[in-house]
């Protein structure tokens, strides 16, 4: 049986903001939804993040700039976006003990509990069929847990943008393409093609291919070419996403169709269980997205401050510009990733 949304007061007990606290609540549209994926191990991150907490919580569940734990930022984030009650996060099981407080307002409907960790695409494909039973015509956002935006509301204007694309365009999955600010080796790269339709923004182009971690000379080569970073921001009806998922992993969604009579009901855990050791990993970007340009179109956004905070000297570089209040020793971490950053150099 499906759970009724409820209403919510401006803010919940770990001070998340809600429904109209960022934007007026006449900013929020039905049928808009918001997916956080919060279900990854962190393992690049966890030199840095252990030192931080003295255990192995993923970064998505640490106060890496100070204040409010990743989660909680991107919570508020994607609140100024989607109302709360039309949010889901994806999570993982195991990390419980680090997240339980931080979700503990949300209806259990909202929480996709993974038994384990089976990459982002097994992680997507079981969140938009849980939400597909929420709402079965609705568009949808996804949003990373772990990333650093400085400008939130340049953010949700980008959002609402491909929010209304994707409402025009059925059956496209708009990606959000971050102007690169230097040749970045470590990030996926979009590179763009014609602009999509004349009807809609300049800045929504189809895409032309993807490059994953390019060589130095290859990635000064993308951004003087005009291509674009990969946020892994995703915005489309449920519909579009799962036929993208269809095409490429035909297997992994017949196998999750196995599920839907066990959707929303008490027997949901077990089945989950059962199929995700039946399942292998998947990884969304290269064995769906790499794949599928011509389904995809990204929009070309600026001025968002955005870092993935992957590793630690991208999290220190952000601390640093933030001149963030942290709660760990910051000089003797920046000290280590700097004598690390040397030697392997």
């Amino acid at each position: 049986m499906h759970e009724s949304p409820r209403r919510t007061d401006a803010r919940n007990s770990n001070g998340v903001r809600r429904l109209g606290a960022a934007l007026h609540s006449t900013s929020f549209r039905p049928g808009r939804w918001g997916i956080i994926l919060a279900g990854g191990d962190g393992t690049r991150l966890l030199p840095l993040t252990r030192r931080m907490t003295g255990d192995d919580r993923p970064k998505q569940f640490c106060s890496v700039l100070g204040g409010d734990t990743l989660l909680q930022q991107t919570q508020r984030r994607v609140g100024q976006i989607v109302r709360v009650h039309q949010t889901l996060l994806v999570l993982t099981k195991k990390h419980e003990p680090f997240y339980k407080d931080q979700v503990s307002d949300l209806p259990p409907s909202h929480l996709v509990i993974q038994p384990q960790n089976q990459g982002t695409a097994v992680a997507i494909l079981y969140s938009l069929l849980r939400l597909e039973e929420l709402d079965p015509s609705g568009v949808v956002a996804f949003f990373p847990s772990d990333h650093h935006f400085e400008n939130d509301d340049a953010l949700a204007n980008h959002i609402n943008s491909a929010f209304a694309a994707a409402e025009s365009q059925p059956d496209l999955v708009i990606l959000l393409g971050i102007v690169p600010e230097t040749p970045e080796v470590e990030y996926g790269w979009i590179q763009p093609d014609g602009r999509v339709d004349h009807h809609l923004p300049d800045a929504l182009m189809h895409v032309n291919r993807f490059w994953e971690k390019p060589a130095p000379a290859l990635a000064s080569a993308l951004m003087d070419q005009g291509c674009l970073w990969n946020s892994f921001v995703m915005v489309g009806r449920i519909g579009a996403f799962l036929n993208l998922i269809r095409r490429n992993l035909a297997s992994l969604a017949e196998a999750f169709e196995a599920l839907r009579p066990n959707l929303l009901t008490a027997s949901e855990p077990a089945a989950v269980r059962a199929l995700y050791s039946a399942v292998p990993p998947s990884n969304f970007s290269t064995d769906v997205l790499s794949t599928s340009a011509s389904s995809l179109a990204v929009l070309r956004t600026h001025g968002l401050g955005w870092s993935d905070l992957g590793e630690p000297g991208r999290v220190l570089s952000v601390v640093r510009r933030k001149e963030a209040r942290t709660a760990w020793d910051f000089d003797s971490i920046a000290g280590k990733s700097a004598k690390a950053k040397s030697v392997c150099g």
